[in-house]
């Protein structure tokens, strides 16, 4: 079932092949990657680096694809000019000067941004050598959020041994990475993004999305809970033609059951897809928790709510782990344009 819904996507991906930035192109994992990628045809490849070393270490490496891939050095890009003046423009109300834009622009991460701002590139993957701040800061400099959102948040595809919940046993969930404490119109727009991107990366037709609590339909008084019936209107008014409902317990959302008896007359109930978790903590705990007790499969997090596709490895990735999110990228670039 694992292999199923990752091939799915690395089959979209090959079906309408997207730009995608690698900006860590020296580091060994990215590069072999970048190589896979490109023979099997899953994207085109930006690397950005130094080509002589780029091309240096294929060769000990023994990579022989390398060369389908664009490669740009910002240290003489005829381009890095126009795109420090654009930065500086960008980031004026912040008082950034054009010095500090050209300094700026040569770092791998920040060109990388420049390329898909400007039109060249349609999505970005660094993290095995950067941090999340660092993967990200360029990103909500540069590209920003989607025209609505301001609230950047991590989905996780959950796929579990239980066909019966789900999609066939797979979920979305989210948040799982960014926003520690959401309140009522983040959440709203974790909720709105994570459904996107069931859609797009896990290829869900009819995202369902249930809002989780420890309360069903005003079974416990709470403010946390208040918070969670907020979203779920404030959700359902952003976007009126999502399935959505909440706030529903875990089980209510998952086990039809459970969710006739706790929340008669709901969709939803019962037969949930999309998990939206009402903070980061219960998100991160749950995930993992689902992950090692449950055995479930965990891919992500994708990130979410930039205007283009910007994602984080971690820095203990695979080489399997970045090809699988270049083609996840990809995915995320198409529902985007």
């Amino acid at each position: 079932m694992h292999m199923e819904i990752i091939e799915r996507i690395v089959e979209r991906a090959k079906g309408n092949r997207q730009r995608i930035v690698l900006p860590e192109a020296t580091e060994e994992r990215t590069l072999r990657a970048a190589d896979k990628v490109l023979a099997d045809g899953v994207a085109d490849i930006i690397l950005i680096g130094s080509p002589e070393e780029i091309s240096r270490l294929a060769e000990a490496w023994g990579l022989t694809h390398i060369g389908k891939a664009t490669i740009v050095n910002p240290l003489d890009s005829p381009k890095s000019e126009e795109y420090a003046a654009l930065l500086a423009e960008l980031r004026k109300n912040k008082g950034m000067t054009i010095e500090q834009a050209r300094e700026l622009v040569k770092n791998p991460l920040y060109y990388g941004c420049m390329i898909i701002k400007t039109g060249d590139a349609d999505g970005q993957i660094s993290g095995a050598l950067s941090t999340t701040a660092e993967t990200l800061r360029p990103a909500l400099q540069i590209i920003k959020t989607k025209p609505g959102i301001t609230c950047v948040s991590g989905a996780m595809l959950l796929i579990t041994q239980q066909p019966q919940y789900g999609e066939n046993g797979v979920l979305v969930v989210g948040d799982v990475a960014v926003t520690p404490v959401p309140d009522a119109d983040q959440l709203a727009q974790i909720a709105v993004c994570t459904a996107d991107t069931a859609r797009a990366v896990a290829g869900f037709d009819n995202p369902r999305v249930a809002m989780l609590s420890f309360s069903t339909k005003g079974s416990a008084q709470h403010e946390v809970v208040d918070k969670v019936v907020e979203a779920t209107r404030l959700a359902k008014e952003r976007r009126p033609e999502l399935e959505i409902d909440g706030e529903l317990q875990a089980d209510a959302a998952l086990v039809p059951a459970i969710g006739e008896k706790k929340a008669p007359g709901s969709h939803i109930a019962g037969h949930a897809n999309v998990l939206i978790y009402p903070n980061l903590e219960v998100g991160n705990i749950s995930y993992k928790l689902v992950q090692r007790l449950g055995g479930a499969t965990a891919i992500g997090p994708v990130l979410q709510g930039i205007a283009k596709p910007v994602n984080d490895l971690s820095r203990g990735c695979s080489v399997e782990d970045i090809y699988y999110l270049v083609a996840i990228t990809a995915c995320q670039a198409m529902d985007a344009k």
